[in-house]
């Protein structure tokens, strides 16, 4: 089990990385329309590409530890149905 969390932590740091290596590399300032969002079809975000870049990353990390942490041990219900069938 531990080999798994460590290999999850070398995964996620060299997103980090890769991450980091965006954000150095695109400094200029850019507009950002997401008009789906409704607020920046009039009046586009104009920010730095990095910190965009890093915003989008954390809402997806975020919303990806929401996932896994809603998941819990819910695939308990999966093996019963599956040791009923046998």
């Amino acid at each position: 089990m531990s080999f798994k969390l460590f290999l999850k932590a070398i995964v996620f740091l060299a997103i980090l990385f890769v991450m980091l290596y965006v954000g150095m590399n695109n400094s200029q300032t850019i507009d950002f329309n997401f008009p789906v969002a409704g607020t920046t079809a009039k009046n586009p975000i104009r920010e730095s590409a990095a910190l965009i870049y890093f915003g989008m990353f954390a809402i997806g990390v975020l919303a990806g530890a929401v996932l896994a942490a809603g998941s819990g041990k819910g695939g308990g219900s999966k093996s019963s149905s599956s040791s009923k069938a046998k």
